[in-house]
């Protein structure tokens, strides 16, 4: 079946006593069995039944076979946040001693993962730049336990050569890792690329809406004790597994993903392209424009889609400030691939943690704004624009 076959129409684990079309919510902690054998399979893995719903609910595993259909994965992991799964994953491959290869480019919080809390525990991150193999090829050792990448970087709107990364990695018997939440999962394959780890945080495209706050973790066997790590450890000693009622709002969220998914990548197409013609707006950054740099890369790895990100940049921070406080329509919030567009200032917000030379180093700049687009009419957030930079 096709993928959007697939989103609504996997079957369900066991058949419904009622014949519920929706798979319901078991809002349910434990499970009763009908012998002490079959309760002790249960629980040390022989068996697919759950025994604890802070590591197995009926609800939150029918979202995970319905993304392992979708994407042909070998195991799906669904957390309780996006930060949880890219956590999950990397805890699950580090060991003391050992580093990970990675871009100062990323979002704010998992450049914190990797500088502030995985040394703590010993880990060293090598940080370089991905669009550089030969820098990437120099950051790899005997003791590198994966290479870990943004598909498009958050906010630097940055694209690596996945393909290519993933000869290095697997050249040095290690996986590449990446975190996929800018291109929905349906819209291309990463495996086919090499990636062999896949995060995504669901609170963006597949929540519908920013109904709920979610993660999932896609292995595709790229390590041999990944999956071991990830479930018995991780997900048993570290309790982040994703709650029943947010996975039947991302059940229902994936089943619409493509027609929103859709119509919003059309709208960023149209109100980019509109902006640049505005001469308060100093330059538009949207990796889905013929030329940005990253463009023809972007079109052979993800089709012909590039998200629903893009940014901004005016002529100060004060500019910045004063243009988001002249929103009328837009909203001031954080989040990604909303239904509303939403308008944020990096620097100080996600970024304002670290000083002035660490944004620098990130190329995290006091005169960029990022905007994430909704399902508004394209009309409308172009008159909100104009009338916010007026």
């Amino acid at each position: 079946m096709k993928k959007q076959t697939l989103a609504i129409d996997t079957p369900f684990q066991k058949g419904d006593a009622y014949g519920a079309l929706s798979m319901p919510v078991y809002h349910t902690l434990a499970y009763e069995f009908d012998n002490a054998s079959v309760m002790s399979d249960a629980f040390c893995g022989r068996i697919e039944e759950p025994d604890y719903s802070r590591v197995m609910n009926p609800t939150v595993n029918y979202l995970e076979l319905k993304i392992k259909a979708l994407t042909g994965a070998e195991r799906v992991t669904a957390m309780s946040s996006g930060m949880a799964a890219i956590s999950g994953a990397l805890f699950s491959l580090v060991e003391q001693g050992k580093n990970v290869v990675s871009s100062r480019h990323m979002f704010g919080n998992t450049y914190s993962l990797l500088t502030k809390t995985l040394p703590r525990l010993g880990v060293t991150p090598h940080l370089c730049d991905l669009t550089n193999l030969e820098e990437v090829e120099a950051a790899v050792d005997e003791n590198t336990c994966c290479i870990f990448l943004e598909i498009i970087t958050n906010p630097q709107l940055e694209v690596a050569d996945l393909a290519s990364l993933a000869s290095i990695a697997h050249k040095h018997n290690i996986p590449l890792v990446a975190d996929t939440t800018v291109i929905p999962f349906t819209e291309f394959c990463a495996h086919e690329l090499g990636v062999d780890i896949e995060v995504v945080s669901t609170t963006k495209y597949l929540s519908g809406g920013a109904t709920t706050l979610g993660g999932i973790v896609i292995d595709y066997g790229g390590h041999p004790e990944f999956a071991r790590r990830l479930h018995d450890e991780m997900l048993f000693n570290l309790g982040a597994y994703m709650t029943p009622h947010v996975a039947y709002m991302q059940n229902l969220g994936l089943e619409n993903l493509k027609a929103r998914y859709e119509y919003e990548v059309r709208n960023t197409v149209a109100l980019v392209n509109r902006l640049r013609t505005l001469p308060a707006i100093k330059s538009v950054n949207y990796v889905g424009l013929p030329d940005n740099p990253y463009y023809e890369l972007a079109q052979r790895q993800f089709g012909k889609t590039a998200g629903c990100m893009f940014t901004i940049d005016l002529e100060s921070k004060e500019a910045c400030f004063k243009f988001i406080n002249s929103l009328k329509l837009i909203r001031r919030a954080t989040n990604l691939f909303d239904n509303r567009t939403l308008a944020i200032h990096p620097a100080s917000t996600i970024f304002g943690p670290f000083n002035d030379e660490q944004r620098a180093a990130m190329d995290v700049l006091d005169t960029t704004i990022r905007i994430s687009v909704g399902m508004e009419d394209v009309d409308d957030l172009f008159d909100d624009f104009k009338q916010a930079l007026a």
